[in-house]
């Protein structure tokens, strides 16, 4: 089945119907691996301009069948091979014979095409002659190594010699290295075993671990002798040999394991030698970790058993929390009075000192504080709402010198607020957002500029940017320290600045890319169903050199996944790292398993994702240059490589930004931050790395919840790696476990209820299917299935519409009908067809907003894999019974937003962004001619 050109392996629905289209013949097919049934298939077969989905299933002894129309009896097939062929002929329960297999596409360089082909080169499995990829050898800086060889299996024409680029890299290291001699034998290596590369795509490179044993012989010696003196030491600290032994047992010969890695094996099974080496290697990383245990027991029986008294050794204490000091702001309160404004966290209160006569003081409890308004128009413009005795709360207008000022004061009223609520469990925390590619060389001894936010861009206020957040998540690229090495690091980095001893909550690694994610220990207790994963994107998807690592947990009842990545390098490579993007999107296995036909930025309340994005500005670097010196971003902004996709919907659907206010963080000369080194001498000849914005930080979250980015921006103090160190806080709003009032059966059970009184669904398929809605939410017992659709109509080509009326789809009673419960959950819906029972899109509603007594309307995009694949629009009412509809203020909903007539006084440091409206028309549409408006969605144009 390698070889079957029409088996496509795990692409996309989408990306099926599109190869079908452009075949566009009758009875063109192709085969994928099914994304409901685990080892099945789905056989897409295009006839009459529609694609039909058949699911392909094996029974219980592996034997493969169709699940076609009824009243055809199913054959059964042992392989896909003959399956396909017995399809080939008509009567079988298709609509069409399979006539014409169209073939996976040839892996493009960067051509824009949607070619999705992974893996290296195997028999049969590209149009045309195949090519195997030689593998870069130094990171991020290979990136003059996108060359290719042939792959045995090309025609004799394409199998010429050795690329010269091959030749010219090794004699650079013939003069450059003490081992010229076994650089001279790989040299006539490669000159004359180029037949290897058909055993080496076998696995058994036959030459080539002949190659590698003479390049470790020496290293035998070596090995051996240091084994000696470890095995020596190691005498010296075991326990005395019983007289009674035999000479036999007291002389323990050397031996050696036979561990053997995976990948490792084809180069082993032919060369005895290297088997013994690795051998070898293992018994001294056996000996090293045991020995220090054997050192530290025999010194611990010594003590004992001769009562010796080892130096008392002063341990000093445990850093204290450091208390919040008072922060003092001088301010304009009303038109344009003088005024001092203090705030003490510690004890709870505002303190409002007028300048002039009298200097009049004024002293405001937490608790008196019932309200804190942000102007939008004047950035810099707050009001506070305080309540008085036996009076209607007195409201007052302060004016802060700048924007930064005045989300410091708010960051302490809400800390304060915090600290003085008296709540069992956090409405609020502050989570920290951290990237860096360290460009493979040690950090600085210092990071405290990183940690706390400081530097270019929009920055936290010097009298916040050393309040502890309540989650650290760092990742960083080209990172060559030793995993706990740098989790020690950043534990004690921390605990310098805040005297905090954090707990690691995970660590996960992929070869130089890693993420750290630390909690305050008051939030061990609340971490839970913690997962981690990785996902390779280098070369063949099989390196990872690129690629992503992702943690997954939940903080009490909110969800968060976190996603560190590193993607395809250089200026031309926008569709590879749209494709790295893609990838990592559908294989990284994180969050609810039950939830995992759903495109993962739908699996949790808030997604961040972040890293070494490597998107570049597509503009002259002198230009560049220019714009960077005049700091005229915006301009630079407008073309810039990930913005530009993001518009296209090609990458990262729906995500959020902080703005941009630094200058570009890659590529600076080390050592300085005042200048940027754009060329780079390659061994293919020079390289342009243009200045840009390689390292991002953006974030998804699920409607009507709370997420505020506070800053956003890179240091300008940390200078030993080419790219500087990206940072962004944000206040998420979390649930917590709901304790309903009236405990279970205390009367008489009342169940709320969430109706539905129609659902439209738009999507963009050439399919015809029926299809079903499944309903997944933590707030139903199980997951929920509506009838077939009541409605169909493809009378747009591409397109396919579809209805249920209120009598086929389910009424869902939630577990809890308590109103403050269900304003905090959500609904996963998941458009599936009938026949493969496989997603066309999915979605998520916010229950909070159809609260009520009438049916409220609700419009959204259908997203799966990353891409928009639809729209659904619908009528809901959630029904909350009598008894059950007291709520409460929550800790972040008593900072809100005003609109006043005043211009603005200065111009908006950042902005709060606002409220994401829904688009009139998805972007990844072609814009419509003037006074047309494309039909497929009309249902959110408004045309009948």
């Amino acid at each position: 089945m390698a070889a079957a050109e029409w088996y496509h392996r795990d692409i996309s629905q989408v990306v099926a119907e599109e190869l079908l289209a452009k075949a566009g013949r009758d009875g063109s097919f192709l085969v994928r691996d099914s994304e409901s049934v685990k080892g099945a298939y789905a056989l897409c077969l295009l006839f009459q301009r529609h694609v039909y989905t058949y699911r392909i299933l094996p029974d219980d002894e592996g034997r493969l069948s169709v699940q076609t129309i009824q009243g055809i009896q199913a054959k059964c097939f042992r392989t896909l091979p003959e399956l396909i062929g017995a399809y080939q002929h008509p009567n079988n329960g298709l609509v069409t014979p399979l006539l014409h297999p169209v073939h996976r596409p040839r892996p493009a360089e960067d051509s824009g095409e949607p070619g999705r082909g992974r893996g290296l080169c195997q028999a049969g499995s590209w149009e045309g002659p195949a090519e195997l990829v030689i593998l870069p050898t130094d990171g991020e800086d290979a990136r003059g190594w996108g060359h290719t060889v042939p792959c045995p299996g090309a025609p004799p024409s394409s199998r010429t010699h050795i690329p010269q680029q091959l030749h010219q890299r090794l004699q650079e290291q013939v003069h450059s290295s003490p081992a010229s001699d076994f650089m001279g034998f790989m040299a006539e290596y490669l000159t004359h075993h180029v037949q290897d590369l058909q055993a080496l795509c076998h696995g058994h490179p036959q030459h080539l671990s002949t190659a590698l044993a003479t390049a470790c012989r020496a290293l035998h010696g070596e090995i051996d002798f240091t084994l000696a003196g470890l095995e020596t030491l190691a005498k010296v600290f075991d326990p005395p040999v019983s007289p009674r032994s035999s000479a036999r047992e007291q002389v323990m010969p050397r031996h050696y394991s036979r561990i053997i890695y995976p990948p490792l094996q084809g180069f082993l099974s032919s060369d005895p030698d290297l088997e013994l080496l690795l051998s070898k290697i293992s018994t001294v990383n056996h000996l090293l970790s045991s020995l220090e245990k054997k050192v530290l027991k025999s010194l611990q029986e010594l003590v004992t058993k001769h009562n010796l008294a080892l130096p008392s050794v002063a341990v000093a204490p445990q850093p204290a929390a450091r208390p919040l000091a008072m922060q003092n702001f001088e301010v304009k309160v009303g038109k344009s009075q003088r005024a001092a404004l203090t705030v003490d966290v510690e004890s709870g209160t505002v303190t409002i000192t007028k300048r002039g006569g009298g200097s009049l003081e004024e002293v405001i409890p937490h608790d008196r504080i019932l309200q804190l308004i942000k102007y939008q128009s004047v950035q810099s413009k707050v009001r506070l709402v305080c309540a008085r005795e036996n009076q209607k709360s007195l409201s007052r207008d302060v004016i802060f010198p700048s924007a930064r000022k005045r989300e410091a004061f708010c960051q302490l009223l809400q800390l304060m607020k915090i600290q003085h609520s008296n709540l069992d469990e956090p409405e609020i925390i502050s989570v920290y957002i951290g990237t860096w590619n360290m460009g493979s060389t040690t950090p600085p001894r210092s990071l405290a500029s990183w940690l706390t936010s400081r530097g270019l861009g929009h920055t936290q206020d010097e009298t916040t940017d050393c309040i502890p957040h309540d989650i650290y998540v760092i990742g960083t690229q080209e990172n060559s320290l030793g995993d706990h090495e740098w989790v020690e690091f950043l534990c004690a980095s921390l605990k310098t600045l805040m005297a905090i001893d954090y707990r690691v909550v995970a660590l996960q690694c992929l070869w130089s890319i890693k993420m750290v994610v630390l909690v305050k220990p008051e939030h061990q207790r609340r971490i839970s169903h913690v997962h981690t994963s990785s996902v390779k994107t280098g070369i063949a998807n099989t390196l990872g050199n690129k690629g992503a690592v992702g943690v997954s947990f939940l903080f009490n009842g909110t969800s968060f996944g976190f996603v560190n990545c590193h993607l395809a390098s250089g200026n031309e490579k926008t569709h590879r790292r749209n494709q790295n993007y893609s990838d990592i999107l559908h294989s990284l296995a994180l969050g609810d398993k039950r939830l995992g036909g759903f495109d993962l930025t739908l699996r949790f309340s808030h997604l961040f994702w972040f890293g070494d994005l490597n998107y570049r500005l597509d503009m002259d670097v002198q230009d560049i240059l220019t714009h960077i010196v005049k700091k005229d971003f915006q301009t630079l902004l407008a073309v810039d490589q990930l913005n530009l996709e993001r518009e296209k919907n090609k990458v990262f659907l729906q995500f959020s930004e902080g703005d941009i206010s630094f200058p570009p963080t890659y590529r600076y000369e080390r050592g300085t931050r005042d200048t940027y080194v754009w060329q780079k001498s390659k061994a293919t000849g020079m390289r342009i790395n243009v200045p840009s914005w390689c390292d991002r930080i953006l974030w998804k979250s699920h409607p009507e919840t709370h997420v505020v980015c506070n800053s956003y921006g890179c240091t300008d103090d940390i200078v030993t790696s080419d790219h500087s160190p990206v940072f962004a806080t944000f206040e998420v709003g979390v649930t917590s476990q709901f304790v309903p009032k009236e405990a279970p059966g205390s009367s008489p059970e009342v169940l709320a209820c969430i109706e539905w009184e129609s659902i439209e669904v738009i999507l963009k398929t050439t399919s015809r299917s029926k299809c079903y809605i499944e309903f997944h939410s933590y707030c139903l017992e199980e997951m929920q299935r509506s009838g077939e659709n009541t409605f169909q109509s493809c009378d747009i080509p591409g397109f396919l519409k579809l209805g249920w009326s209120s009598k086929h789809l389910p009424v869902l009673n939630p577990i809890l009908p308590d109103l403050e419960y269900l304003g905090d959950q959500h609904l996963l819906l998941s458009i599936k067809g009938v026949e493969s029972c496989e997603s066309y899109g999915e979605c998520c509603l916010a229950l909070r907003s159809a609260i009520g007594t009438t049916a409220q309307q609700f419009e959204t995009f259908l997203f799966h894999r990353g891409e928009e694949t639809g729209s659904v629009r619908g009528w809901m009412r959630v029904r909350v019974p009598r008894g059950r509809c007291g709520t409460r203020e929550r800790l972040y909903e008593w900072i809100s937003f005003e609109e006043d007539a005043e211009p603005a006084a200065e111009p908006p440091m950042c902005p709060k962004p606002p409220p994401q409206r829904l688009r009139s028309r998805p972007r990844s549409l072609p814009e419509p001619a003037t006074g047309y408006t494309n039909p497929a969605y009309f249902i959110f144009e408004g045309i009948p």
